[in-house]
C-alpha cells in the first residue's frame, strides 16, 4: 500500500504557478511562486478517446480487453503518450486506459536551469541523472524513478511514492537487442527484451522466461514523428501480477523511453 503524501508545498502539477498546496488528499487553490519558464513548445491538442483506441487496436494491434480497476496498477493495458513539443527539455507523458480515460502522468523533475540549456543545444543530459514521477490523478506520487548520470550502460533506480526502493532496471548489454534486467533484493525477477536492435517493441518476461507484458511504439504519423519529440507507447499486461513484478512491470513501461532515449542519441 502506498504511503499518503504528507501535507506541503509542491511543484504545481497545473503548471500554472511554482507550487500548490497539498493538503494531504488533494490539491487546493492556494499557490505561491511564479509560473516557472517555459524553455518547451507544446503542439499537443485535447485528447481523444477515440484516437486512444484507434492506437491501441490499430497502432499496436491489441484487441479490446476487459477493463481493470480504473489505476495505473489495475489495468490490463496502459497507453502512455508523451507530451508533444517541437522543443523538447523537459520530458513529460499521460498515461490513459484502452478506452481513454486518463491514469495519471509522468513527470521529469529535478531538471535545473543549466540541464535544460545543456539539453537545448546538444546530446551531453545523457550524462547526467534524470529523476520522473509517476503520478495518479489525484497528483499523489506513487513511484519515483531515478536513472542515474551514465558512461556507458543504464541504470533505473525504482522507489515507492515515500521514497522506499523496490528495485532497478540494469541495462545488461550495449550490441545488438538490447536487454534490461527487472532487480529485487539483488535477484533477477524479470527482463526487458527488445525485439530489434533499433529497440522499437519489447518483450518483459518473468524469471522463467515468460512472456507476462509487451511494449509497443506506435506510429504517429509522418509529420508528428519528423518534427516532433513525442513517443508513444501501449502496454500490454497479460495477466494479473503481484508486486514487487508488477510495480517493476508499471515501471519499466513507463521508463523504457528514457532510459534507451540517451542511448539512441548516444552509444546506441
Amino acid at each position: 500500500m502506498t504511503t499518503p503524501t504528507p501535507p506541503g508545498w509542491y511543484p504545481d502539477p497545473s503548471g500554472t504557478a511554482a507550487q500548490r498546496w497539498w493538503d494531504g488528499q488533494k490539491w487546493t487553490e492556494h499557490t505561491q511562486g511564479a509560473k516557472p519558464v517555459d524553455w518547451e513548445l507544446s503542439v499537443d491538442g485535447a485528447h481523444n478517446p477515440a484516437r486512444i483506441a484507434q492506437q491501441v487496436q490499430q497502432g499496436a494491434g491489441v484487441a479490446p480487453t476487459q477493463q481493470g480497476g480504473g489505476s495505473l496498477f489495475t489495468e490490463p493495458v496502459l497507453v502512455v503518450n508523451q507530451k508533444t513539443k517541437l522543443i523538447e527539455v523537459n520530458n513529460e507523458y499521460s498515461v490513459f486506459d484502452q478506452q481513454g480515460r486518463q491514469l495519471g502522468t509522468v513527470v521529469q523533475v529535478g531538471q535545473s536551469t543549466l540541464k535544460k540549456v545543456v539539453r537545448f543545444l546538444g546530446s551531453y543530459d545523457q550524462f547526467f541523472t534524470h529523476k520522473l514521477e509517476v503520478r495518479d490523478n489525484a497528483g499523489t506520487v506513487q513511484l519515483l524513478l531515478t536513472r542515474p548520470a551514465k558512461v556507458m550502460k543504464s541504470r533505473v533506480i525504482v522507489q515507492r511514492g515515500d521514497g522506499q526502493q523496490i528495485g532497478e532496471i540494469v541495462q545488461q548489454n550495449m550490441i545488438g537487442k538490447i536487454r534490461f534486467a527487472l532487480m529485487y533484493n539483488g535477484q533477477q525477477i524479470g527482463e526487458i527484451r527488445a525485439e530489434n536492435w533499433r529497440a522499437w517493441n519489447f518483450s518483459i518476461v518473468d524469471h522463467t522466461g515468460q512472456e507476462i507484458a509487451r511494449i509497443t511504439k506506435t506510429w504517429e504519423g509522418l509529420l508528428r514523428t519528423a518534427f516532433t519529440t513525442a513517443d508513444n507507447y501501449v502496454v500490454q499486461i497479460h495477466r494479473p501480477l503481484q508486486d514487487p513484478l508488477l510495480s517493476m512491470v508499471v515501471a519499466s513501461a513507463l521508463t523504457v523511453d528514457t532510459a534507451l532515449k540517451q542511448d539512441e542519441r548516444g552509444l546506441g
